[in-house]
């Protein structure tokens, strides 16, 4: 299946992929870091072989990056990333370097075999700020489905424990935008967030965007 449209430089998206038939793509904490780990040595110009990195991966040196991350959010089976394209082919060359080398990696470690993730990625262009906010509020928020996962359609029946689980919550990037020092922050590229959209202050600002404005989401 081809995409309507072409990635263009400067522009925003948001981007989404999970495992065949939705299988699991994340069974250990070492998996979700590792995957953290490879949002940042994927997206730079320097070639770097995981098994040769001293140290922290995440200190590692990638040189120029490919594209923009903005925000993330890991799921047991699938991810979403907002992003924006800095150099044609941007995207599509840091998710073919992404999904290769978490594959190979899960393939190895689990004794499997076959493609992991479904292709081609989905992807739609972030148009607006309003949609942007939404999307922003969205991507921090998914998570709440391993709380209450009937959230979305029911709504909350406990706030104030959803409100915890996000701030607990270790795989996004909700920490690195509310609290500093974070090693996981070096993913990010907070410098380029949309002009007249500034990121959201609490999880309840989130909870308020999310519900104010319907946006569309990639998960079908």
């Amino acid at each position: 299946m081809q995409r309507k449209f072409a990635f263009v430089p400067g522009e925003y998206y948001h981007i989404y992929n999970r495992g065949v038939e939705k299988r699991t793509i994340f069974q250990e904490d070492t998996d979700w870091k590792r995957f953290q780990s490879l949002l940042h040595l994927c997206n730079g110009a320097k070639p770097l072989v995981y098994k040769d990195i001293q140290g922290s991966p995440l200190e590692s040196d990638v040189g120029k990056r490919i594209l923009s991350i903005l925000a993330y959010s890991l799921m047991p089976n699938h991810f979403h990333l907002i992003v924006r394209e800095d150099q044609k082919g941007g995207a599509s060359r840091f998710l073919g370097r992404l999904l290769t080398a978490h594959s190979m990696y899960f393939n190895q470690k689990y004794e499997r075999s076959g493609g992991l993730f479904c292709k081609p990625f989905r992807a739609r262009h972030v148009d607006n700020d309003d949609y942007f906010r939404w999307l922003f509020s969205y991507v921090h928020l998914n998570p709440l489905n391993l709380f209450e996962p009937s959230w979305k359609e029911r709504g909350l029946t406990d706030v104030v424990g959803a409100i915890a689980f996000i701030k607990r919550f270790r795989y996004s990037s909700y920490e690195d935008y509310f609290h500093s020092g974070r090693k996981e922050g070096v993913i990010l590229a907070k410098d380029v967030l949309p002009t007249g959209v500034s990121a959201l202050e609490s999880v309840e600002e989130m909870l308020m965007e999310f519900k104010s404005f319907q946006g569309e989401s990639l998960e079908k």
